[in-house]
């Protein structure tokens, strides 16, 4: 069975987007160290982990796996 793969622009916004979900990932976690407030180092933290499983997500798209159950 042939592998099917993303044609280059996909690629490419598949990558960028990526690379600005790391960047916001990385923000987050810095601004959750000066943060006093509880409730905003919540929303801080609730953000980080909804980042790391949408690139999880895009990673899989990026590498186009099957998605596993």
């Amino acid at each position: 069975m042939k592998k099917e793969q993303l044609a280059f622009h996909e690629t490419m916004d598949t990558h960028e987007l990526l690379n600005v979900k790391t960047i916001a990932l990385l923000k987050s976690k810095l601004i959750q160290g000066v943060v006093f407030d509880e409730e905003l180092r919540a929303l801080l933290q609730k953000n980080v982990e909804m980042s790391i499983v949408d690139m999880k997500e895009l990673q899989r798209i990026y590498t186009y796996e099957k998605p596993s159950k």
